[in-house]
C-alpha cells in the first residue's frame, strides 16, 4: 500500500482490524488526562464503539459527569493498522450490547454477572481521527528501511488518511 490511502479505503481498514485486535488506550480528550488500556466492541455500521467498565472507576465517573470528548489510540496486535480517533463518551446502560458482547474475559471483571451492580458500558461515537495502514509485514518494513539507506530515499511503509466515522 502507497501513502495513497483513501479515507474509506483507511475507515474499512480500521474497523476490520478492531473486530480482529479490539484493545486500544481511551480516555478524555483534554490536557494532563491519562488514558488506559480497554477493550473495545466496534459497530462500523453506526462509528460506535462500545466499552465495558466498572461505575466505581475514575474514568466512569469521568465519563458520567456528561457527554465528554474522548480520544482511542488504536494500534492492531500484528501492527498493519495504527488509528487515533475523536469521539464522543457517554455512559450507556444498553442491556442488548451487553448481551451481545459479554465473554468470559469481561465477565471476570463483574463477580454478579451482568446483573452486576457495578457493570457499567461506555459507548463511544467515532467522529473522525486519523488511521495509518501499513500491509508490509516486519520483513517488508525491514526491506523498506534497508532499501530507502541504500539508495538515500524514504521508505514506503503504508499509507495515511483522515477518516470521518
Amino acid at each position: 500500500m502507497t501513502d495513497k490511502l483513501t479515507a474509506a479505503e483507511a475507515e474499512k481498514e480500521f474497523w476490520k482490524s478492531l473486530k480482529e485486535s479490539n484493545t486500544g488506550m481511551l480516555g478524555l480528550d483534554k490536557p494532563g488526562y491519562h488514558h488506559q488500556p480497554m477493550t473495545g466492541y466496534g459497530e462500523d455500521e453506526t462509528g460506535t464503539i462500545w466499552f465495558f467498565t466498572r461505575d466505581d472507576t475514575d474514568f466512569a465517573r469521568d465519563v458520567a459527569g456528561g457527554g465528554q470528548d474522548g480520544m482511542f489510540c488504536y494500534q492492531a496486535k500484528d501492527g498493519k493498522v495504527q488509528a487515533c480517533i475523536h469521539g464522543r463518551l457517554a455512559i450507556d446502560q444498553d442491556r442488548t450490547r451487553i448481551d451481545k458482547y459479554w465473554n468470559p474475559v469481561v465477565a471476570a471483571w463483574y463477580p454478579d454477572g451482568k446483573d452486576d451492580p457495578h457493570l457499567t458500558l461506555v459507548r463511544f461515537d467515532a467522529n473522525d481521527g486519523r488511521v495509518w495502514v501499513s500491509d508490509k509485514g516486519a520483513l517488508g518494513f525491514g526491506y523498506e528501511v534497508l532499501k530507502a539507506n541504500l539508495t538515500k530515499s524514504t521508505p514506503d511503509v503504508g499509507g495515511v488518511s483522515d477518516v470521518k466515522l
